[in-house]
């Protein structure tokens, strides 16, 4: 496939335009392996993890047949559907159709949750050619008579393991029975858990199956390492890390979006351009974080596992997981937003004692140990023992209120039992 190019994939001529105006001439494997097989018309699984190129694998032949066949969608209808799990990878979907489908008189738009609907409400009056959509907005509009999906003869489902962490499963199906039963679909996942398996035989006809990852792999070009510290250092420690220019640009994932917003907002007093990314945010302050981290506004950007896939920001040269996550799996996906597009990246883990189950799970799925980091010199990790072990802060807490408790005069420890159970009353 090395020799292979765009051009003797059989795709237009528009097409080729729009992507050597990007400098793009040589497909990706899931490129070269898709888009036949898509052009002719077939279904198709993909197992590819992002950053492999499986956009473009699935944008360009859709493309190009909806511009051989020049049907009509109709009134709020759309003649191509394309689901993705977030609005950030929606929204970058979108941006691709719109780069390669240039030279091309392709109506598209994109519906997501956390905007005024009335937008796309005027969007879909007319009716669009591709519609990209979150499940659960797409399904508003839909009971609200906005939105009509009897004419979409393709359906994209990007991310499908994704979409059933995030529990739109059952979403997905009640979209899958509005559509006709003859069309095209495709289905892209970086895993295939059994539920996604299920889901893929339900929906797929005959499918050609594109593997271009094993079922679950860690970027061998990321260099881990860990550090064994304590929560209650973990600041400290990024703090100075961060001090090296290396760290140019730098994702920094935390396990809540209360501890995103916190953590942004200590580093930007400590002098460091940096924003937070999560949920709870707007579609527009998201867009706003995204933009300023991809030109350099921000060097920091602190995400919740929201923006772990679908998010495509090249240069990221550090992943830094401030909190380690609860689900193994969650880990490749991290540091999958380094080491893209054949450069280099590190991944750096924090491990606090509480966090060990989760360190002992990822290595035991991506079949490694991660090396262990030494502690910055000068850097004091308060609340650590003799044996470097860290200990808990409520731990430490605990044992000194057990030697007050042990300390204090029997009456006088039951009188303060009394004031403080008054105090829980009056509060």
């Amino acid at each position: 496939m090395t020799d292979t190019t765009f051009s003797s994939l059989g795709l237009a001529e528009p097409l080729l335009k729009a992507l050597a105006a990007e400098n793009y001439t040589h497909p990706t494997p899931i490129q070269a392996q898709a888009i036949p097989g898509l052009l002719d018309g077939g279904d198709l699984l993909g197992l590819a993890q992002t950053g492999t190129g499986k956009t473009a694998a699935f944008t360009l032949p859709l493309l190009q047949r909806l511009t051989e066949g020049r049907r009509q969608s109709g009134a709020r209808a759309t003649r191509a559907l394309i689901l993705a799990p977030t609005r950030e990878l929606a929204v970058q979907i979108g941006e691709s159709i719109r780069v390669y489908g240039r030279f091309l008189s392709v109506r598209h738009t994109v519906i997501t949750g956390g905007v005024n609907q009335s937008r796309q409400v005027k969007a879909m009056a007319r009716g669009v050619d591709i519609l990209v959509a979150t499940p659960g907005r797409l399904l508003d509009l839909v009971k609200q008579g906005h939105v009509a999906l009897h004419s979409a003869r393709t359906l994209v489902l990007d991310e499908a393991d994704r979409m059933f962490d995030m529990g739109f499963i059952r979403d997905i199906r009640k979209i899958v029975a509005l559509l006709p039963r003859d069309r095209q679909t495709m289905l892209f996942s970086a895993t295939m858990p059994a539920e996604i398996e299920r889901l893929a035989r339900e929906v797929l006809t005959d499918p050609a199956r594109v593997a271009v990852t094993p079922k679950v792999v860690t970027v061998d070009r990321v260099e881990q390492q860990v550090f064994h510290v304590p929560a209650s250092a973990k600041r400290a420690l990024l703090e100075s890390l961060i001090d090296d220019p290396a760290m140019d640009r730098v994702i920094v994932f935390t396990r809540t979006k209360h501890g995103a917003n916190r953590l942004a907002g200590q580093l930007v007093r400590g002098g460091v351009a940096a924003d937070a990314i999560h949920g709870n945010k707007s579609q527009s302050a998201r867009q706003r974080a995204l933009e300023d981290f991809r030109d350099g506004t921000a060097r920091v950007l602190v995400a919740t596992d929201i923006a772990a896939r679908g998010i495509d920001v090249d240069g990221i040269t550090h992943v830094v997981n401030f909190d380690l996550p609860m689900e193994a799996e969650s880990y490749v996906h991290r540091i999958g937003r380094t080491a893209r597009a054949g450069a280099s990246g590190i991944a750096i883990s924090f491990c606090d004692p509480a966090e060990r189950k989760y360190l002992r799970d990822i290595e035991r799925l991506i079949r490694r140990t991660i090396e262990a980091a030494e502690t910055p010199h000068g850097l004091e990790l308060r609340g650590a023992n003799d044996d470097g072990n860290a200990r808990p802060r409520a731990a430490k807490r605990q044992a000194k209120r057990s030697e007050d408790r042990s300390a204090a005069p029997v009456g006088k420890s039951r009188r303060r039992g009394r004031n403080r159970n008054r105090n829980r009353r009056a509060a």
